[in-house]
């Protein structure tokens, strides 16, 4: 297989490697657990029906113990009769708490389940983007699939099946002791032995299972890379390339499942060899006790059986609850990647006075300074005025900062110096809801939900209707665009829009970004993708659209800024010039520069 020096960034690096191990956590397993709180009552009955459940079996054995040496031995029919009927009752019992305990598990833990993919989307929802732009799309995936998953399967069964394992093994070693402490002290030899098993094959299976998560997330992670950038893959003949990549961890996710495998097939034989070994021990010192020796060693009949079938729920439950700490150490990492992405700090959010915007179209620009990264300027003393119903144009070549002043002004990001002023008030003590209520924005990169055409105009607006709708494709002179597809405004938009052209994605945007009548206007880029006939009826309705509202208008096309009230010729992150079109043509500076370069095409 072909590779070269770009294969790590089809792995993740060293710092954003999930730890291998991490232990049992009573702050995390608190917190995973308070999900259950507004369940209580359903989480209680649980609990007690998990405790009868570790009663049952062991139960069943003194009952049947009982039975031998009571009306059994003593030829009793009516006694046999009564006794069988006892142990029917107990055996419904024990199959209605088996029905009513799986039932409110899984309940349980698809509730918990359902709040805490709840939370955290509602978390990521409330994330700047700056949080996006260092987080991988992959790793929110895992954390909102896997890693949720892992502490659902830990709710529903690891917790309980551990809780009716440890009562079933406590009350037949209690029984057991009662009946005949002399035999069950011998029987406790093996004990240390079993768990010294149990532990040297525990910390390799949780070793090997914390490595499959972990390699799951990478490839949960370039899975979603790859699938997004196919057309940048197959563009650039890198599909065999990428394909060895990706190979390459697949094959790395099945060696460590076969490692956990492997470590698990010399465990469990093992553990369950002792256990049968020493059942076969008992049985038979236990036996030869009941029927030759009359001293410290001799049992009952009756006895016997119940202390073997108690010796069985007593070492059985020592591999059922290894089993179940290897998913709990699962469970927990799953707990502690959850909880670290859903109280990651935010750069910024806003502020506890911050107050609703009353509405106004007056922007300020007052010295604003900002970079994505410390260190790294991006935007340098940055000052201007848009008065109400103005066209701000912001131009220059790639990098010089023109979507960033467009992002500052939506409040996407603050300023590192300075401040961004709406009608007087800084948008640093305005809430962010309020601020986006009043605003409208067509980017260049347009997005659409999947779902019909009509859904994503009134994104903004559920409850606007059809007419409306209509409206204001007709104010933008493209409802007949529109109403040429197949089905309208119904036509399915499908996966990422693939059902539409770049342009006719472009209008979808335009028209839900006005739909909800903005006092302000950012246009990204927005006319880049439709044809020049359309841009040239939509330019004419834009005239008429944004008479009263303030825009501001990022656009390597003259016949967007043509008109613009004040244009910002940007380098570096600098203003160098500002002024009309026409009067920075004049100037013969860098705009005129720009202008002759390219005249006729983007600027």
């Amino acid at each position: 297989m072909k590779t070269d020096r770009h294969a790590l960034t089809y792995f993740r690096p060293m710092e954003d490697r999930e730890e291998d191990r991490a232990p049992l956590s009573l702050v995390v397993i608190r917190r995973i657990f308070s999900y259950t709180r507004p369940y209580r009552g359903k989480r209680n009955w649980l609990f007690a029906l998990t405790l009868a459940r570790g009663l049952q079996l062991p139960a069943l054995a003194w009952m049947i113990g009982k039975t031998i040496n009571g009306p059994i031995a003593g030829r009793d029919l009516a006694g046999i009769y009564w006794h069988t009927g006892i142990y029917l009752v107990l055996v419904l019992l024990m199959l209605i708490t088996l029905h009513f305990r799986q039932k409110f598990a899984l309940e349980l833990g698809e509730a918990v389940a359902h709040d805490m993919r709840s939370d955290l989307f509602r978390k990521l929802n409330s994330m700047p983007m700056s949080f996006f732009n260092k987080t991988r799309f992959g790793r929110i995936i895992s954390r909102l699939t896997s890693d949720i998953d892992s502490v659902r399967v830990a709710v529903q069964d690891v917790t309980f099946v551990m809780i009716i394992q440890g009562v079933q093994m406590v009350v037949a070693a209690l029984l057991m002791a009662w009946y005949n402490w002399k035999l069950f002290s011998l029987m406790l030899i093996l004990v240390p032995v079993i768990w010294l098993l149990n532990e040297r094959f525990r910390s390799e299976v949780s070793l090997q299972l914390r490595k499959v998560q972990e390699n799951w997330s990478r490839v949960a992670s370039t899975l979603a890379e790859s699938v997004g950038g196919i057309r940048v893959t197959q563009a650039f003949v890198r599909q065999e390339i990428n394909a060895g990549f990706f190979r390459k961890l697949v094959e790395t996710q099945g060696e460590n499942n076969v490692a956990v495998a492997r470590a698990s097939a010399v465990f469990l034989p093992l553990l369950q060899m002792k256990s049968q070994l020493f059942l076969g021990a008992t049985a038979l010192l236990s036996a030869y006790g009941a029927l030759r020796w009359h001293g410290w060693l001799h049992m009952e009949a009756g006895d016997l059986v119940m202390f073997f079938f108690l010796a069985n729920f007593f070492f059985e439950p020592i591999q059922t609850i290894g089993n179940q700490y290897n998913q709990a150490l699962s469970a927990m990492a799953g707990g502690e990647r959850f909880f670290r992405l859903l109280d990651a700090k935010p750069e910024w959010s806003d502020a506890k006075e911050a107050k609703a915007l009353p509405g106004g179209a007056h922007v300020e620009f007052d010295h604003v300074s900002f970079g994505y990264e410390p260190g790294r300027p991006v935007l340098t003393d940055i000052s201007f005025v848009a008065e109400p119903g103005q066209m701000v144009a912001l131009v220059g070549h790639t990098g010089s900062g023109k979507t960033t002043i467009a992002a500052l002004l939506q409040k996407f990001y603050l300023p590192r110096e300075g401040r961004v002023l709406v009608d007087g008030q800084d948008l640093r003590d305005v809430t962010s809801d309020s601020l986006h209520a009043q605003m409208g924005s067509v980017q260049q990169n347009n997005f659409l939900f999947a779902g019909s055409i009509e859904d994503n105009i009134r994104l903004a607006r559920p409850e606007a209707a059809e007419d409306e709708v209509r409206e204001i494709l007709r104010a933008l002179d493209c409802l007949d665009v529109i109403e040429a597809l197949p089905e309208g405004l119904r036509t399915r938009v499908g996966e990422k829009s693939a059902a539409l052209s770049l342009g006719q994605r472009q209008l979808i945007c335009f028209a839900r970004a006005l739909l909800v009548n903005p006092r302000i206007l950012v246009l990204d880029e927005a006319t880049s993708a439709i044809d020049t006939i359309t841009e040239s009826r939509l330019q004419r309705a834009l005239e008429v659209l944004l008479r009263e509202r303030t825009s501001f208008v990022v656009a390597h096309r003259l016949s967007t800024i043509r008109k613009a009230d004040l244009v910002l010729v940007l380098e570096q992150g600098r203003i160098v010039e500002r002024g009309t079109h026409d009067s920075l043509l004049a100037a013969g500076g860098v705009y005129a520069r720009l202008h002759e370069e390219f005249v006729g095409g983007a600027l």
